[in-house]
């Protein structure tokens, strides 16, 4: 199958990924915050000396043949899709190629282009004008808002390289997701044509689950700052093959979170879902930003978000008032032929460790690596520089920002190895260590300037085929 996922820490054999593409550079400290950007990046630096490097980790583990003879050039030709050099691998796929794809098919590039148009405001000429460029030039417009000359139609959309964020793969079905900020809205839209579109998820073209609008909504009061429902492929996580975690959050609401399990359990893609209400704020944003699995009995979390246990012995920290929208509640939802039935978990752990012991049947001691090894003020530090994003490649083997020494540090006491990504692709091409014979590893990704765009790995990411986390 060319897509599927039922866990997260399987093998990954197919991705989505975007490369930082030149709007980045184009994000000014004005509208910086609009484009949710806190900070503005050095593009050159990004590219070279931190993505790129991610991207040679993927073909590596995923398709080793396309990578076996990369040399690197200074104008990074390998790197850039849908030019002459590009490594075009099936298995580690750019959306930039994927859009370019799509636009050569004739009954698709004229409403994809009227559609992106109608959401930007374009004039209807500039519309007829987008129609005359190549599809590699018109892909590259669609997504950076500009010619290669600097010509400027719209802004550009800084935040699909986190590309988790427009779908996530549920077993065998695609839920596209339904962006919270108006800044993402083209983002959405163009996945949607691609997803629909695109050979590469033809077969799957009725296994696409999509997040609507409800019809009540549209009589309400228009409220400028908030969309009734919404929902982000960072605050679903798919970490067994029957259970199904979506988080409300700054960027989900209860109403999308109730709608995706509805049409989930309606098709019978999943029997459990887990909702979980994070605290509504920027430095949260998604779920997979305060946790993440490594291994079936690893996870990696911020403590500050796990509810205190009440059997602290001298009793004081139950006397501290807590604000009700500081409080992480979960409940989880099954589907049985009796209907469907709720429980409330007690804390993120207790769900964490159920899902280990219950979901993916694992007899070893659950553990917990926390960021900042759970050090004030370093969890919290590290969690807003994504010490809690990471994503696996193969069980026990998992990217990580190299900026987050003490979580790195906690990883290594529960006997993780720690090794920079530059080391390990040294050793790759030098034929000195295979990456299939890995094991409780973090590789370390230079991360200076992607820290700067709040998302790690994990965000980095939109997994399409993992291998099943169980035999059949």
């Amino acid at each position: 199958m060319k897509i599927f996922v039922n866990s997260e820490v399987s093998t990954l054999e197919a991705l989505l990924i975007h490369s930082p593409d030149s709007g980045l550079g184009k994000v000014v400290p004005s509208k910086a915050q609009d484009w949710l950007f806190e900070d503005i990046i050095h593009l050159d630096t990004m590219r070279k000396k931190e993505y790129d490097l991610y991207v040679q980790l993927l073909l590596h583990f995923l398709d080793p043949e396309v990578i076996k003879n990369y040399t690197p050039d200074p104008q990074r030709s390998f790197f850039k899709p849908n030019g002459p050099g590009y490594y075009k691998s099936d298995k580690v796929l750019d959306i930039e190629r994927l859009l370019c794809e799509v636009l050569a098919i004739p009954e698709v590039r004229i409403p994809l282009v009227a559609a992106v148009s109608a959401i930007e405001e374009c004039s209807y000429l500039e519309m007829e004008h987008f129609l005359k460029y190549s599809d590699r030039e018109l892909s590259k417009i669609l997504l950076t808002g500009m010619t290669e000359e600097g010509e400027m139609f719209f802004p550009p959309v800084p935040n699909l390289i986190f590309t988790r964020d427009i779908g996530v793969v549920v077993n065998d079905h695609i839920l596209l997701t339904r962006p919270s900020k108006l800044a993402r809205t083209r983002e959405s839209l163009i996945a949607k044509y691609i997803f629909f579109n695109h050979p590469y998820f033809q077969e799957f073209r009725h296994n696409i689950i999509e997040i609507e609008e409800d019809e009540e909504h549209f009589l309400l009061p228009e409220d400028k700052t908030r969309r009734v429902d919404t929902l982000e492929g960072g605050d679903v996580m798919m970490v067994a093959p029957n259970h199904l975690l979506i988080g409300i959050s700054e960027r989900t609401t209860l109403e999308a979170a109730r709608q995706a399990m509805d049409k989930l359990f309606q098709k019978k893609v999943v029997q459990k879902v887990s909702i979980i209400k994070i605290p509504n704020k920027r430095d949260f944003m998604h779920i997979d930003t305060v946790f993440t699995p490594i291994k079936r009995n690893v996870w990696v979390l911020l403590k500050a978000i796990v509810k205190p246990q009440r059997n602290n012995e001298e009793g004081w920290r139950d006397l501290q008032p807590t604000p009700m929208e500081e409080q992480v509640l979960i409940r989880t939802f099954e589907n049985t032929d009796k209907g469907i039935v709720c429980r409330e978990v007690e804390n993120l752990e207790a769900l964490l460790e159920d899902i280990s012991k219950t979901d993916l049947a694992c007899t070893e001691e659950v553990e917990f690596v926390y960021s900042g090894n759970d050090q004030f003020p370093y969890g919290e530090r590290e969690q807003w520089t994504d010490s809690c994003n990471l994503l696996v490649l193969k069980e026990g083997v998992a990217i990580a920002y190299d900026r987050n020494d003490k979580t790195n540090a906690a990883f290594e006491a529960k006997g993780f190895k720690i090794v920079k990504a530059e080391d390990v692709l040294s050793q790759f091409q030098k034929g000195t260590l295979n990456p299939h014979e890995m094991e409780n590893t973090i590789i370390l990704l230079p991360s200076a300037e992607l820290s700067r765009a709040r998302g790690g790995s994990h965000c980095m990411s939109l997994p399409l085929r993992r291998a099943r986390i169980f035999e059949k």
